[in-house]
């Protein structure tokens, strides 16, 4: 865990995509230009005194691999950064950024109230997992603010939305539902993997809490697992990072040192996926065997001027869209049949490469809910997404038009 207040050697009010190249720890004494991988799981004290001290928080200076590494402080003073946080703590997957937070924060009888269209293993780590021991949820429609409101409990602690949705694209009104939650006494936590920092900044319209699967976007290049949550230095250091020594859930140095990396061009990257990504979805939305394209870019998107306005003016490199089908067989039949007939893109259920990934979300990514749930979330089996990557446009149409014009 680091603050953004460490002392980076660098000057105040940089632009973010000076900070993704710059922000982290200063050189060691060998003046090393690119950041250093410190593959190490103890340190060695320099008096038994001081090593007291560090262990009980009195001072300043890495112990334990378990409780912080100087690669791994870079990767979170950079994420921290660019969020606009006071601080973030790291974690070994997004998943488990999500797990920290709720063990950190719930307790027995506690609830929490979340989107009904989030990413399909977080509805039942909410939903299934934390009731055994005793946490209460409500799901809500993503869009309804009247619904989120409707929700909310005397012993409601967290709202926890994403936005966009994965693999809808739905978006939130991050500013409403945090005036909400604060008004209830709550914390509003964002996901905030599909935008990233480079399109969408939530603690600036007042999120609390900033959840990130680093092994989307922040690496850019499907190599490695992290997570992360950017946050207030109190809530950091009070309430994650006790949690986080105890559980071991921690980052590798080495997979922080590949996210550094990574971030660098995180901005120039989120930039061409996203134009990239409108210029498949126009093309989508022209297809005959296309029934819908859900992209925020598009006019078309029921939230689009919310997106556009939140989003930096830029969709992201997700969208998703329906084969044309008379039932749910046979939109799954179509769907394996666009997804099976591709001969350059790439059959893969992660997101955020520069290669283009795509899958059938009703059979990967939420095929562990109910069709019930799945109905809720608006995933019919004739879906599919598309992360889009740095593959020229033309290509990706023609790859996508093998099955899609052979759709009898």
């Amino acid at each position: 865990m680091t603050e953004n207040t460490n002392k980076s050697g660098l000057p105040a009010n940089l632009q973010l995509d000076t900070l993704a190249v710059r922000m982290g720890l200063p050189p060691s004494q060998y003046g090393e230009n690119s950041e250093a991988l410190f593959l190490t799981s103890g340190y060695v004290q320099s008096s038994a005194e001081s090593s007291a001290r560090r262990f009980a928080g009195e001072e300043e200076g890495y112990t334990y691999g378990r409780g912080g590494n100087p690669t791994v402080t870079s990767f979170e003073m950079r994420l921290a950064a660019l969020e606009g946080t006071e601080a973030a703590i790291s974690t070994s997957s997004g998943m488990s950024a999500i797990m920290l937070m709720l063990f950190s924060l719930l307790k027995a009888g506690d609830h929490v109230v979340f989107s009904q269209s989030m990413f399909g293993s977080t509805i039942k780590l909410i939903g299934s997992e934390f009731a055994r021991f005793g946490v209460e949820s409500t799901m809500v429609p993503q869009t309804d603010l009247a619904a989120w409101k409707a929700a909310i409990k005397s012993n409601t602690k967290i709202l926890f939305a994403e936005t966009p949705t994965n693999p809808l694209t739905e978006v939130c009104d991050i500013a409403a539902l945090a005036d909400m939650a604060h008004n209830a006494g709550a914390l509003f936590a964002l996901d905030n993997c599909f935008a990233t920092p480079a399109l969408q900044r939530p603690a600036l319209m007042g999120a609390d809490i900033i959840m990130h699967s680093g092994t989307k976007y922040l690496d850019g290049q499907g190599r490695v697992m992290a997570g992360a949550l950017c946050a207030s230095a109190a809530m950091v250091r009070e309430k994650f990072l006790p949690v986080m020594k105890n559980s071991g859930m921690i980052l590798s140095p080495f997979n922080a040192w590949v996210i550094l990396k990574g971030m660098e061009t995180l901005g120039i990257r989120m930039e061409a996926q996203s134009k990239r990504a409108l210029e498949v979805a126009l093309w989508l939305e022209k297809h005959p065997a296309v029934a819908r394209v859900y992209y925020p870019s598009l006019p078309s998107h029921p939230q689009h001027a919310l997106a556009m306005k939140q989003m930096s003016g830029q969709g992201g490199a997700v969208l998703s869209f329906d084969v044309k089908a008379s039932n749910a067989a046979q939109a799954r039949e179509r769907a394996f049949h666009v997804l099976d007939g591709m001969q350059v893109l790439s059959l893969c259920t992660n997101l955020g490469d520069t290669k283009s990934l795509l899958t059938h979300p009703a059979s990967t990514s939420h095929g562990k809910l109910s069709e019930e749930q799945r109905q809720l979330a608006g995933i019919g089996q004739g879906m599919i997404r598309v992360a889009v990557g740095l593959e020229a446009p033309v290509d990706i149409q023609n790859d996508l038009a093998i099955g899609l014009n052979s759709i009898q």
